[in-house]
C-alpha cells in the first residue's frame, strides 16, 4: 500500500526545517556497516570479528566475558549481537512476545523466460511476493505459521515451490545465488538492562522487516545509549541517567512490534484480513490517514516523555542553520550537548559557557528560529529543554543539571 507524498500534511510537523540530509534512502546493511566501521576506526576503536562469547559473569563493578580461551573484563557490556543474541541468553534477559504467522524469503535469482511475475509488491490469495527494480531480487511471504526450519538453507526446489504457490504462476527459478529467510516472530526483552549488561538493536527486540523499521530502531537504541554510557564511564553522569535508556527506548521498540503485527494481520490471505486491507486503503486515501502512517514509519512521531508540555521537548531537534552556515548537525559531531541561544546571548551566556567538556554553547540568529528563544539539546539530538520567548536561565540550569550533572 503505497503512500502519496502529496497527501502528507506537513502542518502536523510545525518545527520541521529543511536539511541537507535525505529524508529516506534505500540502502544495504553492508553499506551501513562499512560507514560505521570506518568511523569507528577513525576514533581508534579495535573491532575483533569472529569471536563468540561462551560465558558471562558480572558483579556490582565489572562484567567478565569468556570467549574460548580468552577473557575480557569491562565495567559495562552491551549486547548488539542480533536476534539470536548470545549475550541476551547468558545474562538471563526475559524475552517475550508472539510466534510467527509466516516465513519470508529474500533471494537473488534469475527467472526463466517468460517471466510471469508482476513488478513491485503483489498480494495474492495465498501470500505475497515482491520483485525489485534491481534484476533478480525477489522476496516472498508464505503464511505457513513460520514452519520452515530456518537453521537450514532452502533448496532451489523448495524456493520454486513456495514462489509458485504464493504467486499462483508456473514461474521457474534459475541460478539462485543468495537466499535468506525471516519470520514475523515479535519479541522484546522486558528491560534493556540487567545490572551492568545492556542490549540494543535486534538483541533487545525482533519483529518482521515489514515497513523497514528494524535498522532505524536499532540505530536509535545505539544513539540513545551511547552518550549516556560514555557519561557514566567517565564519571559525569547523574544518578539514574542509565535508567532512562530503558524508559525511553523500550516504548519505541514496543510500538514498532505492534506496528509490524498490524501489518501482518492485514496481509494474511483470508477474508478477514482482506476486509481489513480494504478499510486501510480507504483510510490511506485521506490526508489524515496518509500523514499518520508517514509520521509513524518515518519516526517523525517519536517523542520521549521528558516531563515537559512544550511540543518540541522529547523530539529530535530541527537542523537549525546559522547565518555563518553552521548547522546544528555540525555542532553535534563531537558527542556533546548543545545550548542554542537565538536571543542576544546575554541572558544565557555563562549558564553553560566554559563547560565545554559536556556542553557546547552557540548564540546568534539563525535563518529560521521557529519562534524559539533557546534550546538545550542532548548529544543524541533530542531536545531536553525549550523556551519560546525570553529564555529562563534558571530553568535551563535545572535541565542541564538533570541531564549533565550538577557541575553544568
Amino acid at each position: 500500500m503505497m503512500l502519496n507524498p502529496a497527501d502528507i500534511n506537513t502542518d502536523t510537523l510545525p518545527y520541521r526545517l529543511p536539511s541537507p540530509v535525505l529524508e529516506g534512502v534505500m540502502t544495504s546493511l553492508e553499506a551501513v556497516e562499512t560507514v560505521l566501521s570506518g568511523r569507528a576506526a577513525e576514533l581508534g576503536v579495535e573491532i575483533r570479528r569472529g569471536i563468540r562469547a561462551t560465558a558471562l559473569q558480572q558483579d556490582d563493578r565489572t562484567v567478565t566475558v569468556q570467549a574460548g580461551e580468552d577473557t575480557y573484563q569491562a565495567t559495562w557490556l552491551v549486547g548488539c549481537d542480533g536476534g539470536r543474541s548470545t549475550v541476551r541468553g547468558l545474562a538471563g534477559f526475559e524475552f517475550v512476545g508472539t510466534e510467527p504467522q509466516f516465513t519470508g524469503y529474500t533471494m537473488l535469482s534469475a527467472v526463466a523466460e517468460p517471466n510471469p511475475l508482476e513488478p513491485g509488491f503483489t498480494l495474492t490469495p495465498t501470500g505475497m511476493y515482491l520483485t525489485m527494480p534491481t534484476p533478480g531480487h525477489i522476496g516472498m511471504m508464505d503464511f505457513d505459521g513460520g514452519a520452515f526450519d530456518r537453521t537450514r538453507r532452502p533448496s532451489v526446489a523448495h524456493l520454486q515451490s513456495v514462489l509458485r504457490r504464493v504467486s499462483g504462476t508456473d514461474v521457474t527459478l534459475d541460478d539462485v545465488q543468495l537466499v535468506s529467510t525471516f519470520t514475523d516472530r515479535a519479541r522484546q526483552t522486558t528491560s534493556y538492562r540487567q545490572g551492568r549488561v545492556l542490549l540494543a538493536g535486534d538483541a533487545a527486540h525482533i519483529h518482521s522487516p515489514l515497513g523497514a523499521q528494524g535498522l532505524n530502531t536499532g540505530i536509535g537504541d545505539a544513539v540513545n545509549l551511547g552518550w549516556k554510557l560514555a557519561a557514566t564511564v567517565r564519571g559525569h553522569a547523574h544518578t539514574g541517567l542509565m535508567e532512562t535508556y530503558t524508559s525511553e527506548r523500550h516504548p519505541v521498540g514496543a510500538r514498532t512490534l505492534q506496528w509490524t503485527r498490524a501489518q501482518t494481520a492485514a496481509m494474511k490471505p483470508d477474508p478477514h484480513a482482506q476486509a481489513l486491507q480494504a478499510l486501510i486503503r480507504d483510510l490511506l486515501e485521506t490526508r489524515d490517514g496518509t500523514t499518520y502512517v508517514h509520521n509513524r514509519t518515518s519516526g517523525s512521531s517519536t517523542r520521549y516523555d521528558l516531563g515537559s508540555s512544550h511540543p518540541l521537548v522529547g523530539r529530535n531537534a530541527p537542523d537549525f542553520c546559522f547565518h555563518d552556515r553552521t548547522r546544528l548537525s555540525d555542532l553535534l559531531h563531537d558527542g556533546r550537548g548543545v545550548v542554542l541561544d537565538f536571543s542576544t546571548g546575554r541572558q544565557l551566556h555563562g549558564a553553560t559557557d566554559g563547560r565545554a567538556d559536556l556542553i557546547r554553547y552557540k548564540a546568534g540568529p539563525v535563518i529560521n528560529d521557529l519562534g524559539l528563544g533557546a534550546l538545550l539539546i542532548r548529544p543524541d539530538g533530542v531536545i531536553a529543554w525549550a523556551d519560546d520567548y525570553d529564555p529562563d536561565r534558571n530553568a535551563l540550569q535545572q535541565a542541564a543539571t538533570r541531564w549533565f550533572g550538577p557541575d553544568h
